[in-house]
């Protein structure tokens, strides 16, 4: 029982990349939420990377937490996949970030719902300044082999994920 609650339990973790913070945390579903897995899946496709499956070896920040950090650092344009550096311009790309950012916002009530995020990808109306998003550190011992390596804990700069099993 507790293998099948487990396989359970990881197949739900690795939908959780594109889970909103307050369905993740209290089970609590919105009109926002949508709006915030549109976000993440902006910063994939803008940045051709996953959310879950991302690494950098200069800190250990999720792709949200990398996203924000080039923002703020006004490096925006290191976050775009190749692929896309020449099919469109600068301020396009620097406004389908903003967005985004603007999706993934820890509070709901930060977030734009999907009519105003419709509008502002088709005009070129003034954006709200985004707040640093949700989940801006992720710590995943599942992508390091952690289950596979029967260690009972992980534990990456102050946090720790522990396996517990019953008698």
């Amino acid at each position: 029982m507790f293998e099948r609650l487990l396989i359970f339990y990881i197949k739900i973790m690795f939908c959780s990349g594109y889970m909103p913070p307050e369905y993740a945390v209290h089970g609590k579903f919105s009109v926002k939420s949508d709006v915030f897995s549109f976000g993440v899946l902006a910063l994939e496709i803008l940045s051709g990377k996953k959310n879950r499956d991302f690494s950098d070896p200069n800190h250990s920040l999720n792709l949200l937490g990398h996203s924000w950090r080039l923002w703020v650092e006004q490096r925006h344009l290191e976050l775009i996949d190749d692929s896309l550096s020449n099919a469109s311009d600068e301020t396009e790309i620097l406004r389908c970030i903003h967005i985004a950012l603007l999706c993934v916002q820890q509070s709901p009530e930060d977030r734009p719902d999907m009519l105003s995020v419709v509008v502002m990808l088709t005009s070129d109306s003034n954006l709200p300044k985004p707040k640093q998003p949700a989940f801006y550190v992720e710590r995943n011992c599942y992508n390091k082999g952690f289950l596979a390596s029967n260690q009972n804990t992980c534990s990456e700069n102050e946090v720790t994920i522990s396996v517990v099993e019953a008698r």
